[in-house]
């Protein structure tokens, strides 16, 4: 009995020793992956073409125009009186002169504020991304629609996805809306017609 439990403990020992190079081969992997997740604590920064970025759309314009116009002009004309024959003519003066002044101002402006998310549309050979887009609400009847679309830098996007309106390049930023209220606002065709007019 003695032999056959050395002979099956020999084998045993025979088979761990023969196992042991392929269990020293075995290599563990991250479960993660480095090329593709960066910081656990932060999100994934736009930078490849169909990622979304937030604008953050902070705008205000104002365009002012003065003109003043000031003329004067001013004419004399005097003839004494006549003598000896010409004695019946009397002493004659004409005098004129004329003023004019004029002015007006212009003044218009507007403010629009507002954050929607565009999509990389385009990376440009110097890295810059091209972007676009378009957010359409409707509220009763009432339909606003703001596109955006321009070129920004990756250094400008913030960790949160987002960029200022401000640091968008060539930005062409659109905001119409049309419903009842919006035909409202219009001038009626009476109005139009007599701003043709005159």
């Amino acid at each position: 009995m003695g032999k056959p439990r050395s002979r099956v403990f020999g084998v045993l020992c025979l088979m761990v020793l023969l196992s042991l190079p392929a269990v020293c081969e075995v290599q563990a992997q991250s479960l993660w992956n480095t090329q593709t997740s960066g910081s656990l604590f932060s999100d994934h920064k736009a930078l490849q073409v169909g990622d979304l970025v937030t604008i953050i759309i902070v705008e205000r314009t104002e365009a002012r125009s003065t003109a003043q116009t000031t003329t004067g002009q001013s004419a004399g004309v005097g003839i004494g009186p006549g003598g000896g024959l010409l004695d019946f003519i009397p002493l004659i003066s004409v005098d004129g002169s004329e003023d004019f002044e004029a002015g007006g101002s212009t003044t218009r402006g507007g403010t629009l504020s507002a954050k929607l998310t565009a999509m990389v549309k385009a990376i440009e050979p110097n890295g810059n991304l091209q972007i676009e887009g378009k957010q359409r609400i409707i509220v009763n009847g009432e339909e606003q629609q703001i596109t955006v679309s321009g070129t920004i830098r990756p250094q400008d996007v913030a960790r949160d996805n987002s960029v200022l309106s401000t640091y968008v390049a060539n930005a062409t930023i659109s905001y119409s809306g049309e419903g009842a209220l919006g035909s409202k606002q219009e001038p009626g065709i009476l109005s139009r017609l007599l701003n043709w007019l005159f």
